[in-house]
């Protein structure tokens, strides 16, 4: 990873933010005019941000047209069917831009590590997973994947965090301690997975996320570096002038309605 910088400080974070946001409402606007079709992988270890990433992406854009989708552990039916076929079924649609938190790559990771998938339907991920992200990328759909990558004590801090701030013990599960104990094996399986699964038609890109607020915005710079999206031209919008007719006292009317004690 790269060299240690200085944390970067709130005010410019937040200048540096909005700049962003406000090209991810020009790519809202470009991909429902074009129709495009987006799917943005974001994988990482448990404490890497993905969380904090996905709702910088996502505070001032549509929900029905920046989609997150994050699953449940799969059901014994979805147990029973083709691997990828539950990803499948939340695949975007025209003028859409699908966030997968966390994505059919939890096969190359915690299932590997954790045991909860066989060593043969391991590696026979590893070998499929390249030709099937190429007919996803022929298909016509974007495909962007991005590993956030959290350094040991990095991680080690957010997790003491998570244990000690009532307002984060909702984030800690006994699967990230576990992940937390099995370091190196996820190290690993990190490994093996960009080995083979680093493809021309679907590369991963890296992002060093041991400051969160660089990272958002590095993730949010490179989804838009990788899609050759346009500023659409709106035309001005002027408010119409309300109805004329018989005065009504709207107000009068809730009066003896149930208010909420204002508190604040």
């Amino acid at each position: 990873m790269a060299a240690d910088k200085a944390k970067f400080e709130r005010k410019p974070y937040e200048k540096e933010l909005k700049k962003l946001q406000t090209e991810l409402c020009f790519l809202q606007d470009w991909l429902k005019a074009t129709g495009e079709r987006v799917i943005v992988v974001l994988e990482g270890r448990d404490a890497a941000g993905k969380g904090g990433t996905i709702k910088a992406l996502t505070a001032r854009v549509s929900p029905r047209v920046f989609r997150v989708v994050a699953l449940p552990a799969p059901s014994d039916r979805e147990k029973s069917q083709m691997y990828i076929q539950r990803y499948v079924e939340h695949f975007p649609a025209g003028g859409e831009l699908v966030i997968f938190d966390r994505s059919w790559y939890n096969r190359a990771g915690v299932e590997h590590v954790m045991g909860f998938c066989t060593p043969e339907q391991h590696e026979n991920f590893l070998e499929l997973c390249p030709p099937v992200e190429k007919f996803i990328v022929d298909g016509g759909i974007r495909l962007i994947k991005i590993w956030l990558e959290v350094g040991q004590e990095e991680q080690e801090k957010r997790f003491r965090a998570r244990i000690e701030d009532p307002l984060r013990q909702w984030k800690l599960s006994p699967m990230d301690l576990e992940s937390y104990k099995r370091w190196f094996a996820f190290s690993k399986a990190r490994d093996l997975m960009l080995e083979r699964t680093d493809s021309k038609h679907a590369p991963w890109h890296i992002v060093d996320s041991n400051d969160k607020k660089r990272a958002r915005l590095n993730v949010i710079s490179h989804i838009l570096s990788r899609i050759p999206y346009k500023k659409i031209q709106r035309e001005k919008v002027k408010l119409p002038a309300r109805k004329e007719g018989k005065r009504y006292d709207d107000q009068a009317s809730l009066k003896g309605r149930r208010f909420v004690e204002q508190r604040y």
